[in-house]
């Protein structure tokens, strides 16, 4: 899952908090296909609120063909590894050019749904770890990319939550909402990976503390800093 956030200027302050859910909130579940339709006035008109402007943004997605679902497999199956690629990889990264302009115009910001496997491999799931990684990577990359725009770049590092994807898996679990509350409260505080269950809370301190945290930050100020003149 993939959430896009459209914030108006001063965040979430004053915004009802479910109603920035259903509104200020695109769940994008599904990349094939999409449209994107905008009308051309990005602040909201005399009476209108901010949360009705939201609603005038439209996204169209087409026929799913690709489920968000972890696959146990031993590597061996290339088409295993292209399918949790093309959803949690290459939907994400193709579907933000789509949503660029109006976040840079709403100083908003990108929400990636990742999880614990994407800092570990989880060797039982080896396709999806592989993927998720993949993203946390493109994530940070957008990150830097984009901070020069006004746009923030989250990840979320998901522990077991009970949904689908976790039915019959016997170990303890978050309830979605819980973890939708720990995303928001998350992004309020204004953290770039987002710990919000239990079992990633766990190891958040030490992952904001440790060696792959500095090397994101050191690697950032690449693309921050002015080009220099290799001559």
């Amino acid at each position: 899952m993939r959430l896009v956030k459209l914030r108006a200027p001063g965040g979430l302050a004053g915004w009802d908090r479910l109603e920035s859910i259903r509104s200020a909130f695109l769940c994008v579940l599904a990349w094939e296909n999409l449209k994107l339709v905008e009308e051309d006035h990005p602040k909201p008109r005399p009476g209108e609120t901010t949360t009705q402007k939201m609603t005038k943004t439209q996204i169209k997605i087409g026929k799913q063909k690709q489920h968000g679902v972890a696959i146990y497999d031993d590597l061996s199956n290339f088409e295993v590894i292209e399918q949790h690629l093309a959803v949690n990889f290459f939907g994400p990264l193709n579907t933000s050019p789509a949503f660029l302009l109006l976040l840079t115009r709403s100083k908003g910001a990108i929400v990636n749904n990742l999880s614990l496997a994407a800092l570990a491999a989880l060797p039982v799931i080896p396709a999806y770890s592989i993927s998720k990684a993949a993203a946390l990577n493109m994530t940070q990359s957008l990150r830097a990319i984009l901070a020069g725009q006004g746009v923030m770049v989250h990840a979320v590092i998901l522990g077991p939550i009970d949904t689908d994807m976790n039915r019959g898996f016997e170990i303890p679990k978050a309830y979605p909402e819980s973890a939708a509350a720990g995303i928001f409260d998350g992004m309020e505080r204004g953290e770039e990976e987002i710990f919000p269950d239990p079992a990633s809370q766990s190891i958040a301190e030490a992952w904001r503390t440790g060696a792959a945290k500095a090397l994101e930050r050191q690697f950032a100020a690449f693309v921050q800093a002015p080009a220099k003149n290799p001559v």
